[in-house]
């Protein structure tokens, strides 16, 4: 079974990164720092230039849940036009009902959409109410990967949850563990829980370059500056390719 390593980025740097340490395939997407949202399309178009492994591409209009306003549904079906038109891979999308199951109409109707392109199902998995139920509702779709921390804080916390989800799998869709995911974690967990497929971002917190700093004016997420920059470490997602590699 070919062991897979996915990296999410959410800058042009990044992906160059990842590509260079080992990465199979890269989640593309803005804002990481608040779980992903939509990529833009300019961000897009450069990592397509620089990158030639496969792009799957997060489409997710706003930070929070999983439950969708129609126009927000909009929003999502025609970014997945769109990037399917500009040349991404696949997609990575999750609707969720309020009772907490998957929205299968929504679902069914974003599969079409994305026509041959490759479909994630996100961690809207993670809260949903029965991951049973969803998986076999995502095969019935024809998604081909679940992200999934098992429904846990990380993955470490949702192993069990993982190792029942990989069985019932059973090969028919692709489980693609995330969340807290690094070279130590696939060492600790691969075997034990039957995983192949891993998804990481690898990153750091990095200087910003400027010499000037108003340190009285803050605009963003508590606790991170403005002159702090992610990035993806180079070195975090080549150990964990050497895991893969080596097992």
């Amino acid at each position: 079974m070919k062991r897979r390593l996915e990296v999410c980025i959410d800058s042009v740097e990044s992906a160059i990164i990842a590509q260079e340490a080992g990465a199979d395939r890269l989640e593309v997407c803005a804002n990481l720092v608040i779980g992903g949202t939509t990529p833009g399309v300019s961000q897009f178009k450069q990592i397509r230039k620089a990158c030639d492994i496969d792009l799957n591409v997060l489409i997710r209009p706003r930070f929070g849940d999983f439950l969708y306003t129609n126009a927000e549904f909009q929003m999502i079906s025609e970014d997945i036009r769109m990037f399917r038109e500009l040349g991404a891979d696949g997609v990575v999308v999750g609707c969720l009902k309020a009772d907490g199951s998957l929205d299968s109409d929504r679902m069914g109707a974003l599969r079409e959409q994305a026509g041959p392109l490759q479909m994630t199902l996100h961690r809207a998995f993670d809260v949903c109410r029965d991951p049973g139920q969803a998986l076999e509702e995502a095969v019935s779709l024809g998604v081909d990967t679940i992200l999934t921390s098992g429904q846990a804080a990380d993955c470490l916390g949702g192993k069990e949850t993982l190792k029942k989800l990989i069985r019932q799998a059973d090969g028919r869709i692709e489980i693609l563990v995330g969340s807290g995911v690094n070279a130590e974690v696939i060492r600790q967990i691969m075997e034990e829980i039957g995983a192949s497929s891993f998804h990481m971002s690898g990153k750091k917190m990095i200087s910003s370059g400027m010499a000037y700093r108003n340190r009285q004016v803050h605009m963003g997420v508590p606790g991170i500056g403005e002159f702090d920059i992610f990035r993806t470490d180079k070195e975090e997602i080549r150990r964990a390719r050497l895991v893969l590699d080596q097992k």
